[in-house]
């Protein structure tokens, strides 16, 4: 994800311990151009940790629960 608003920003931004940092970094993959590629290269890998595209991983959970039933 070269283009992505997350290349100059350190990783654990995007693997917080607590519900502050992923709302901080859920707030720049909001408008991010590689949003929709990033979610979809997370829930296509079934990546388990991190905010990926915008989503925690509690929603990429449920994403992938909804496109299952």
């Amino acid at each position: 994800m070269a283009y992505g608003r997350c290349v100059d920003e350190s990783p654990d931004v995007f693997f917080p311990s607590d519900g502050l940092g992923v709302e901080k970094a859920k707030k720049i993959c909001q408008e991010c151009l590689v949003q929709e590629a990033c979610l979809a290269y997370a829930l296509c890998n079934r990546i388990k940790h991190g905010v990926w595209g915008g989503r925690s991983e509690r929603q990429r959970r449920r994403l992938l629960r909804q496109a299952a039933a």
